[in-house]
């Protein structure tokens, strides 16, 4: 089985933010992390599980998503994504980050798992470590889709 353990994390919400993730398998272990100039927490918690799907290079083993994000881990169990494709997005946020997801979401068929966050869970605190550091990252990128949200008056 392959373990994805994801935070997110921003200072102000908006403000500067970053993810981070751990993928574990056997006995192998990667880190990613990203900082973004202007973003939001569930944007980065969102942004975290894309990017931890998207880093795995074999298809068909089971794939479990750790997450201390009620917002991601609700609206994958709880079935809420496929109304809101159904209905078209309509007055929700992190449009594009979700149809980022169910195409990875279809591929990998992952199950999700809900940690209390800052409670002692080892990978959910380095992740925590990993998307506080790129948040207060120098050379942080632009979150092109909440810009898009923002001027459109989403957020």
């Amino acid at each position: 089985m392959i373990r994805i353990y994801t935070d997110g994390a921003s200072k102000g919400n908006p403000g500067n933010g970053g993810y981070g993730v751990v993928l574990l398998y056997k006995d192998l272990r990667k880190e990613l992390s990203e900082g973004y100039r202007m973003t939001t927490n569930n944007r980065m918690e969102l942004l975290a599980v894309i990017r931890g799907l998207e880093a795995l290079k074999v298809e068909g083993l089971p794939v479990t998503v750790y997450s201390d994000s009620k917002y991601v881990v609700d609206a994958v169990q709880k079935g809420w994504i496929w109304s809101w494709q159904k209905k078209g997005f309509k007055d929700k946020k992190n449009v594009d980050l979700w149809k980022k997801y169910i195409p990875l979401h279809i591929k990998y068929k992952p199950k999700f798992l809900w940690v209390k966050g800052h409670d002692g869970n080892r990978e959910n605190e380095r992740c925590d470590e990993l998307a506080v550091a790129a948040a207060s990252g120098a050379a942080l990128k632009v979150d092109q889709g909440y810009e898009a949200e923002r001027n459109q008056g989403m957020f």
